[in-house]
């Protein structure tokens, strides 16, 4: 007799408050402890975000780690899934078993043999049924004599019911994850899910700000249809968000046809040094990934370092997490240059001191706000 208790007591108490893949494993080892010959355990939800339509766990008493599986979106149209018993029960709502001892056909699914050529002898497939209605599934393979047991059908029955709110609890988790990274970029969202998300609660920090700007945006959608124009600037923010990525730095928003991106400094000179370093960096790698993407649209970069207030503004029902203070007027205003000037990226004076990279000088400027003209620079790219 399978201890059903015993393991619904566990996933209440420590295995609810274990992550996802933790859990699994912990399920899967009890049920093989208490006799169970559960060879592999999988469990699916559909998720909301951008490059993922749904994520798995999956472990497997063989032994090695548990694998975590993320499917893109335009799962539904591939063979692989098109057919499978993931796919009926999201579909139907309804559990799926199918006995592998015995002989196959084509018409049973190919994730069916290849489950029986490992030496599965029975699938069971149930719903995990959340607030909204099927939420994901979770599968249980057996490879022992004659498949589950009507007992063991019955204890796997009892704890997916139980099992099933604390999938969704970690869904949950998961999508407001996705929402927050999505929107506010990874830095950013973290915080936003730690807490800090009362209007005002702000922070003094310095920064490196990066502004980029497309040229030409107006005439682009003067002369084109507008869904052209759309696609040219999700081509141009991906160019963009790569290459501050890959330099450690986060865009913080999308300003129409402009880029807003910080590069944080712990305010030591090394600090400051680093972040403005990597701000010049990512420039030159937008530009180097926009060439070998062919972007049709020119675009300006600039930047300045300085002091800023980075937090939550806005009315009382409708807030805003964004960076404040004149270094980011300041570093729009060295992009507005770029134009006029003819220069790709283009930094501030003070960026210049503190990078200490190779530098052109290309004049002063009067920008609006700064009583005295500033010294901007075009940095030699690396």
């Amino acid at each position: 007799m399978i201890d059903t208790q015993s393991h619904i007591a566990w996933l209440l108490a420590a295995g609810r408050m274990q992550g996802l893949q933790a859990m699994a494993a912990g399920l899967g080892a009890r049920l093989v402890e208490d006799g169970m010959s559960l060879m592999r355990e999988r469990i699916g939800l559909r998720t909301t975000h951008p490059l993922t339509a749904a994520l798995s766990v999956v472990w497997e008493a063989a032994g090695g780690p548990i694998v975590q599986v993320t499917a893109p979106h335009g799962l539904e149209e591939r063979a692989s899934y098109i057919g499978s018993p993931m796919e009926y029960v999201n579909r139907t709502g309804n559990l799926f078993r199918r006995t592998l001892s015995g002989t196959l056909t084509q018409d049973d699914h190919v994730v069916l043999h290849e489950m029986k050529l490992r030496g599965a002898t029975d699938y069971y497939a149930l719903p995990l049924f959340s607030a909204q209605g099927s939420g994901g599934t979770i599968i249980f393979v057996c490879d022992g004599v004659g498949g589950f047991s009507e007992d063991e059908i019955t204890a796997l029955d009892a704890i997916t019911a139980v099992i099933a709110p604390v999938v969704e609890a970690h869904g949950n988790y998961h999508l407001a994850t996705a929402i927050a990274e999505s929107y506010l970029g990874q830095r950013t969202g973290q915080r936003v899910l730690d807490g800090q998300i009362t209007r005002g609660d702000i922070e003094t920090i310095e920064a490196a700000i990066l502004f980029s700007d497309i040229r030409g945006w107006t005439a682009l959608n003067a002369t084109g249809p507008a869904t052209e124009a759309l696609d040219v600037a999700n081509r141009y923010f991906e160019v963009i968000s790569d290459a501050v990525d890959n330099n450690d730095g986060e865009i913080l928003k999308f300003l129409g046809d402009g880029v807003l991106a910080l590069f944080p400094s712990d305010g030591s000179d090394t600090g400051r040094q680093q972040a403005c370093r990597q701000a010049i960096a990512a420039a030159h790698a937008a530009h180097g990934i926009a060439a070998l993407a062919d972007l049709p649209v020119p675009f300006g970069i600039g930047i300045h370092y300085g002091e800023v207030l980075y937090g939550n503004v806005g009315a009382r029902a409708r807030i805003d997490f964004t960076i404040l203070g004149q270094a980011v007027n300041i570093a729009a205003r060295v992009e507005s240059c770029c134009g006029p000037r003819d220069e790709t990226v283009l930094v501030s004076d003070t960026v210049a001191r503190i990078a200490q990279l190779p530098m052109r000088p290309v004049g002063t400027e009067f920008l609006k706000g700064l009583r005295d003209p500033m010294a901007l620079h075009a940095p030699h790219s690396v």
